[in-house]
Formats: structure tokens, C-alpha cells, sequence
């Protein structure tokens, strides 16, 4: 199984502090923030990690982490040149996954630990399962990719919606099969001119057979100041 980590985003909503470099390189506690995905992967037994950043950010990335021994694993890089959504991004990595499952881990989402989600992982290698969600409880799902219920099951995901259904979030953390490739090429850009995850990880939820799981323990997607702040809060707690 190999593994992606997205750190390729604009970051807006963190300057003034993200003009010279990626958000998923600021501090959170004592490592950078993007150091907290490649330990998740590498606790879930993923070796192989692909990082995908943006032209002006990749020496910064690659002087920090190299190859990725010191880090327990193999690190690659990949290059987004235009920032045009989280699916187009997962696309650039179909060499890379070379027809094995996969995991994608969006760098500024932190975990509490590690446990809960990297059993769902490991799970998920060795199942019959097409795709692996996660799901968390917030307070402001307007932010975030949402899942549709009907009847007590989940029969949708919706992104970013105005008037949420649900108070669930799903986290930036998904499982495919080899197969999500194929759903990203007949996908159209959304009203806001990006190719969604929400969009795989809607034809998934449709029409094809996988899980959702509670992440089991804090979580933080450490996008804005409030929930960055928030984040160092989290991790300096669990020292």
C-alpha cells in the first residue's frame, strides 16, 4: 500500500505566516506539521509516501525530510504546478501507486494519536473493501466534506455545504483502490473550479462497497489561525 500527503494548497486563510512557506511546514508542538501524516502512514506500515507540493516549496521540503530514512520509510515528491483541487492533486500520483491501494493524508490534518485510525488502515489493505472513509464530530461542518444520511445510512458525501444535514465531518484522510483513478478521469469541476475529493468519495459512497470510521480521538484540519492554535494546544496536551 503506498501513501500521499497533499501539502500542495494556497493557504490563504494562514497568512501572514504561510508567505514564505507551506503551512504543513510550521511547528505544531516540536515538529512540522506535514512530520505528523508521514507518522501516521508509517505507523499504519505504508513505507512508501509520496509528497505533493507546489514549485516554490519543494526544496524547503526535500532539504527537511530527503529520502525519508531517518523518518522509518521512502519518500517521493511530486510537483502540483496549479492548485486546482484535491482530486487533480491525487491524479499526479498514478505512477507513483502503480496499481496498489492507498492512503492520502492531507498535511494539515492532526490527530490526538495514531491508534484508532491506523488499525482502520491496516484494516483496509487486507480487505475487499473499494474505499475506507473517516468521520469526526464539529462544530462548523460548513467547513468541511460532509456525509448524506437516509434512513440511518450513509448514502452521499456533499462538500462544504451551506445548511449541513449532519454534524459530522469527513476528515482529510481516504482509502482507495486503484480504481479511484479511473473515477478522478470523468470528473468535472466544481461552481468554485476544483476537482473534489467529495466527488470520488461520492460515486464510492454510490456505487461501490467500503466503511466509514469514527476517528476515534481529537482531530484538528489546522487550516485557519483559530484551529492552528488549536492544534498546538492538542499536541502539547498529549506530551
Amino acid at each position: 500500500m503506498k501513501g500521499i500527503v497533499l501539502t500542495g494548497g494556497i493557504s490563504s486563510r494562514l497568512q501572514p505566516l504561510t508567505k514564505f512557506t507551506s503551512k504543513t511546514l510550521l511547528p505544531v508542538g516540536e515538529k512540522p506539521m506535514i512530520q505528523y501524516s508521514i507518522e501516521l502512514l508509517v505507523s499504519s506500515g505504508i513505507k512508501d509516501i509520496c509528497l505533493i507540493t507546489r514549485p516554490e516549496h519543494i526544496a524547503q521540503f526535500a532539504s527537511l525530510f530527503g529520502t525519508g530514512e531517518n523518518y522509518g520509510c521512502s519518500i517521493y515528491y511530486c510537483i502540483q504546478e496549479v492548485a486546482n483541487g484535491i482530486a487533480s492533486a491525487i491524479k499526479l500520483c498514478q505512477g507513483f501507486v502503480g496499481g496498489e491501494r492507498f492512503a492520502v493524508v492531507l498535511g494539515d490534518n492532526i490527530f490526538e494519536n495514531n491508534t484508532n485510525v491506523s488499525k482502520s488502515i491496516k484494516k483496509f489493505q487486507t480487505s475487499n473493501d473499494d474505499y475506507a472513509l473517516f468521520t469526526k464530530k464539529v462544530p462548523d461542518p460548513e467547513r468541511f466534506g460532509i456525509p448524506v444520511y437516509k434512513d440511518g445510512k450513509i448514502v452521499d458525501v456533499v462538500e462544504k455545504p451551506k445548511n449541513p444535514s449532519c454534524d459530522e465531518a469527513i476528515v482529510g484522510l481516504y482509502c482507495y483502490t486503484y480504481e479511484a483513478f479511473d473515477v478522478i478521469d470523468t470528473l468535472k469541476p466544481s461552481a468554485r473550479g476544483e476537482y473534489e475529493v467529495s466527488d470520488i468519495n461520492s460515486f464510492m459512497v454510490k456505487n461501490r462497497k467500503g466503511t466509514f470510521n469514527d476517528v476515534g480521538c481529537g482531530w484538528i484540519d489546522a487550516g485557519t489561525h483559530d484551529s492552528y492554535r488549536l492544534a498546538n494546544q492538542m499536541v502539547t496536551k498529549c506530551k
